[in-house]
């Protein structure tokens, strides 16, 4: 069972979310991923560092949810039903209001083919799973600051 959430950047009378390279404010991060767990694990990491995070369960959802409410910062599995994560990074650069938004492709795959085509498609990292925690950090951290040279 799943609860629906009302996050903070849905309410006026909340704070917004900080944009890019603003320091000491919550971002809004889109998880797009199908499995379970790391759905979990990802959450719990990203709102334990003062994040609001959304889940979507596949590629098209999240393809909804960037588009609907669009997210400071994209983490994106790349083996998932019904899209890849190649084919949701390459769509999600297709539309104007979000092609600038930072993607971090999350991947059990560790291969330079995997790498040449998440950063083909538009990637700003590539985080191999299991993940460490201490490196997605900062992986987050340096998107949200914009340091990647593939920013977005």
């Amino acid at each position: 069972m799943r609860l629906v959430l009302k996050f903070a950047w849905e309410h006026p009378t909340q704070p917004k979310p900080r944009g890019r390279g603003e320091e000491n404010s919550m971002a809004a991060i889109l998880v797009i991923e199908d499995d379970e767990f790391f759905q979990n694990f990802l959450e719990l990491v990203l709102s334990g560092e003062g994040h609001d995070v959304r889940i979507a369960v596949d590629g098209e959802a999240g393809l909804a949810a960037a588009s609907t409410l669009p997210p400071d910062l994209i983490l994106c599995d790349m083996s998932m039903p019904k899209m890849t994560g190649f084919e949701v990074i390459r769509e999600l650069k297709k539309i104007d209001v979000i092609k600038d938004i930072p993607v971090i492709a999350l991947s059990a795959h560790d291969t330079s083919a995997d790498h040449d085509e998440a950063f083909t498609a538009g990637a700003a990292a590539y985080e191999t799973k299991p993940i460490e925690m201490d490196r997605l950090i900062d992986s987050v951290n340096k998107a949200l600051a914009g340091e990647f040279p593939n920013g977005g």
